[in-house]
């Protein structure tokens, strides 16, 4: 076990700020890839998760999922919270930018490297949906980009009492953050002036990224690069060595009534998805869904 304090320090030494987790490629037939990590919340504590989540590259639903009944606000000192740092990669092309909006990450596959980039992202508002199955290329970059909010989301905040221009200019108050990578024809992954939303549902239906996070793509994502959304709450994989994994995530809800209901949203599972899904064990993890590799028995 890590002891928080200890490590927050080394991170300091080393960088200014956390950024992307870097994982090495899994060899061929493997998807699992990292490790989970514990630390320890330290006495006198005053930073809320969404500090701990940053601090290790995750967003807030990570950190709930597997973290179960730990107050977001203020986590109790004493208290050891689950990195999840161990994933299963997306059954898909490992080539430029894979979104898997149901688990809240964005991955980069940088050309030539052997490596993938893994960050915690935020996505769009119930009604206000993130593509789920889409694949497109990466159509511009723009630092220092402005916002104009469409007449349906001026109308939104109006209704708050709130006033909001036709344009809102470049700056650190604008909700794009300080840098825009412009896909297709209507999105954007972009940064933020609300480092809390990330791992949430809050944005208009763009990517939504911390603002070293985004800095890293901007720098280093070439116009061009392919992207890729993808929907998959349930990721699974048999390993070279035989061993069985499966990675359950909370769906996204798929109507306005689910998102507003205290039910557990379904999980979409196709019947080839739950033929793999009959090993002993696999039920429990369906219905924890802690969001992180649990091996199941065969």
């Amino acid at each position: 076990m890590i002891r928080l304090s200890t490590l927050a320090l080394v991170l300091a030494a080393v960088a200014p700020c956390a950024l992307a987790v870097t994982y090495p490629l899994p060899p061929e037939g493997s998807r699992l890839v990292g490790a989970p990590l514990t630390v320890v919340v330290p006495k006198g504590n005053t930073q809320p998760l969404e500090y701990y989540a940053a601090q290790y590259g995750q967003g807030l639903s990570n950190m709930l999922e597997a973290n179960p009944g730990v107050d977001p606000f203020l986590p109790k000192a004493g208290t050891s919270l689950t990195i999840p740092q161990q994933l299963i990669l997306p059954d898909t092309a490992r080539q430029g930018i894979v979104i898997n909006v149901a688990e809240m990450r964005l991955y980069y596959y940088p050309e030539g490297s052997n490596t993938v980039d893994v960050l915690p992202i935020g996505v769009g508002q119930a009604g206000r949906e993130t593509p789920r199955n889409w694949v497109t290329r990466v159509e511009r970059k723009q630092e220092a980009p402005g916002w104009t909010p469409t007449p349906n989301t001026r109308r939104e905040y109006a209704k708050e009492g709130k006033t909001l221009p036709a344009y809102v200019p470049p700056g650190e108050d604008n909700p794009m953050g300080l840098y825009a990578i412009y896909i297709g024809k209507l999105y954007a992954i972009h940064g933020t002036n609300a480092n809390f939303g990330i791992g949430l549902r809050v944005s208009q239906g763009c990517i939504r990224l911390r603002n070293n996070d985004i800095k890293y793509l901007f720098d280093n994502v070439p116009v061009g690069t392919r992207v890729q959304f993808i929907d998959r709450p349930v990721k699974t994989t048999t390993e070279p060595d035989g061993s069985h994994w499966v990675e359950v995530h909370e769906p996204l809800s798929r109507n306005r009534a689910e998102f507003e209901s205290t039910n557990k949203v379904p999980l979409p599972i196709s019947p080839a998805l739950r033929a793999q899904l009959t090993a002993e064990g696999a039920g429990a993890v369906l219905e924890r869904r802690s969001g992180m590799p649990v091996k199941i028995g065969l």
